[in-house]
């Protein structure tokens, strides 16, 4: 916070300067661009990954012309665009997203490696779950603290090799949906909006992507919604199938039940409704990304990420199961013996 206002007072002392010094409206505007250009020490951002409109979004957010003061200076310099090179609405997104983050000031780079050099904190926006531990694995070693995008890796087990990595790396990373930080999402959460909660009802598109298990590439947005309003603790999942529709029923420790409803037609929205001692809640519209910018941001300042490992682990460790159960033609599947299963083949098959 101190390191913002500090920068702020010097672009306005320059500001002021230029006009002292009797330079033209555009000359001290250039001055101050060059400020914002380069940013203080710490404050530089990189992004893997420009096959995503949240790449772009973050991009307006932090570079645009007058930011967010709780973004408290960070600045996106560089960006490694890929990325997905086999789906295809993924790559087709490069070259146009390439071009605008360049009109903000971000310059392009040939290797992650390269990126690392120029930067202090990573997002690893890939579109793509398949590269994001090999890319995360680089940019840990590089001891560069890191916000993933969803979803975290391509597979369950790839995602609790990245919470591995960071502890052996000793490298701060943080993961999560946009939607955990819809307006209200945090009160109710806290208790604060109806009190404890008792259950929830959360949906969310869910279109299937065949390199991805099913809920990882979009579903994970009505997922993360009920298990932020929930609280940890679910117990199994039982999930009901078909070509346009798909409901997964979770039951948690204490009894309590919350479902998520993923929609493959019709119109598409986001939101739920919560179950509380003192009332009942809506959740919802969705509202942007900027909420979660700003937690990312916090985050990077911090090095203390805002969700717990372990939440994160059940959100994926929910969605895994929820695709066993399909298997399983609607049986219920424990997320404990999911989530074991996914720890032994990451020890079998992994190396961090």
């Amino acid at each position: 916070m101190g390191h913002h206002f500090s920068r702020r007072k010097f672009i306005t002392s320059a500001s002021m300067a230029g006009i002292g010094l009797g330079l033209t409206g555009s000359a001290a505007a250039m001055i101050v661009r060059k400020i914002q250009n380069n940013p203080m020490p710490g404050k530089r951002v990189g992004i893997i990954g420009l096959d995503t409109s949240h790449s772009t979004a973050f991009v307006e957010a932090l570079n645009g012309d007058a930011p967010d003061p709780e973004y408290n200076g960070y600045r996106i310099v560089a960006a490694y665009p890929w990325g997905s090179r086999d789906i295809q609405s993924s790559t087709e997104r490069i070259p146009s997203y390439t071009e605008e983050v360049k009109k903000r000031g971000v310059e392009i780079v040939d290797s992650i490696a390269i990126l690392l050099d120029k930067v202090d904190v990573i997002l690893l926006e890939t579109n793509d779950g398949r590269p994001h531990l090999e890319q995360a694995l680089t940019v840990m070693r590089a001891g560069k603290t890191l916000f993933i995008d969803k979803p975290v890796a391509g597979t369950l087990a790839e995602t609790v090799a990245i919470f591995e990595a960071a502890k052996k790396y000793k490298v701060p990373v943080f993961s999560a949906s946009s939607l955990r930080y819809m307006k209200g999402m945090q009160d109710i959460a806290e208790g604060k909006t109806v009190g404890k909660v008792l259950g929830a009802d959360a949906f969310s598109p869910a279109p299937l992507e065949p390199h991805h298990p099913d809920f990882f590439w979009y579903g994970i947005h009505g997922i993360e919604t009920l298990i932020t309003v929930m609280g940890k603790g679910c117990k199994d999942v039982i999930r009901i199938y078909t070509e346009s529709t798909d409901v997964v029923t979770g039951v948690w420790n204490d009894g309590r039940i919350g479902t998520f409803r993923g929609t493959r037609t019709g119109q598409h929205e986001y939101g739920g409704t919560v179950f509380g001692e003192k009332g009942v809640a809506r959740v919802g519209p969705y509202s942007g990304y900027e909420a979660l910018l700003r937690q990312i941001i916090r985050f990077f300042g911090t090095g203390v990420s805002p969700v717990s490992e372990d939440e994160t682990l059940e959100i994926y460790a929910f969605m895994e199961a929820a695709d066993e159960s399909r298997r399983k033609g609607g049986a219920a599947v424990s997320l404990a013996a999911t989530l074991e299963k996914a720890r032994s083949a990451m020890k079998k098959n992994i190396k961090i």
